[in-house]
């Protein structure tokens, strides 16, 4: 399993609904709702778009230029660059030599798992895929707004409250990370209430960006997948990362807008370590956020993302043994169900 967008699942979504399990399990690398704010944190890092004096180097000459220069590649879709550019050498290296190797705790792909890839990926990719999915999806979407269409912003906000404890159930990130998300969630609430799901012009033009989609990722089975290097993954989530900010924009919410009102500002430096605040509009709300950058051999990288991947690298040089059975008999006069209870993990 990889690291990968979390938004690259959505163009692998067959027509029933369903995300084949494998296909699934490797573009949602980023496991946490931690990993899913440094995503966000990355996406909204955009200041003026003015290139770094020496952007051959990794890393930035400034806090400033460091983010500027992560933002100018996600923008672009070179996730290939901007690893190379958010990490050190040796952490890079590391990132790499470490892609293919297996995630502890990783299921093999099963003959059920292909069945269902492959049924997938060749509804999606067929002749005329945007007219027969978009046909296939018209009376669904009818049948769909007679009968959510006055419940959905309903469910729409028990989803958010979900989501809300969550966040404040997680063990990973701090509080100011929390407060972050919860300011997003207040912001996409009232998109998500108001914008028009069912409508079936914008449902035909999101048919075909995942029909167009597909096809470019041009994926031929779930072991390739998984075992896919690393220049070749970050060449797939690229074409992954363009249809998802197309879909978006088909509903109304852009990236590039977002990118684009961004400012940024060092607050302060402190032993080899940079306060960076970000301020963003999402959906024409100001919002803000911030980062800390940290310096490393005369250059700044994201602190985050240096933590996340040497944590990551050592769970795989180093993985955790996995729970032993008691095998401890049981005290004498105790029944066989305690025996037996005792010893489960």
């Amino acid at each position: 399993m990889h690291r990968a967008p979390p938004y690259g699942a959505a163009l692998a979504l067959a027509p029933d609904g369903k995300l084949p399990s494998s296909l699934a399990r490797n573009f949602m690398r980023f496991q946490t709702l931690r990993h899913c704010l440094l995503l966000l944190a990355l996406l909204v890092l955009a200041a003026c778009h003015q290139k770094e004096e020496n952007t051959a180097q990794p890393g930035g000459a400034t806090p400033e230029a460091s983010v500027q220069q992560s933002v100018a590649l996600i923008k672009a879709g070179d996730f290939a660059g901007f690893w190379k550019h958010a990490l050190p050498a040796a952490d890079y290296a590391n990132l790499r030599a470490d892609w293919t190797r297996p995630r502890p705790g990783q299921r093999p792909i099963t003959d059920e798992d292909r069945a269902r890839f492959d049924q997938a990926v060749k509804q999606l990719t067929a002749p005329n895929a945007e007219t027969t999915l978009y046909d296939q999806l018209k009376p669904k979407l009818t049948q769909m707004e007679q009968q959510y269409h006055d419940q959905l912003p309903v469910m729409i906000g028990i989803g958010q409250a979900i989501l809300t404890t969550g966040i404040a159930q997680n063990k990973t990130m701090t509080e100011n990370q929390k407060q972050q998300m919860r300011d997003v969630l207040d912001v996409l609430r009232p998109w998500a209430q108001q914008t028009a799901w069912f409508d079936q012009d914008k449902a035909k033009q999101a048919v075909g960006v995942v029909v167009a989609s597909a096809r470019k990722l041009d994926l031929k089975s779930p072991d390739q997948l998984q075992h896919m290097d690393f220049d070749t993954a970050m060449n797939k989530y690229s074409v992954a990362f363009q249809g998802i900010k197309q879909l978006l924009v088909i509903y109304g919410l852009s990236i590039d807008d977002t990118l684009g009102s961004v400012k940024v500002s060092t607050i302060g430096i402190d032993h080899g370590l940079a306060h960076v605040k970000i301020d963003y509009s999402l959906l024409g709300k100001p919002l803000s956020t911030d980062s800390q950058l940290e310096l490393v051999d005369g250059r700044w990288y994201s602190k985050d993302l240096i933590d996340s991947e040497r944590a990551q690298h050592e769970q795989l040089l180093h993985p955790p043994a996995p729970a032993a059975s008691s095998t401890a008999p049981a005290p004498a006069g105790s029944s066989s169900t305690g025996a037996t209870l005792a010893a489960k993990p």
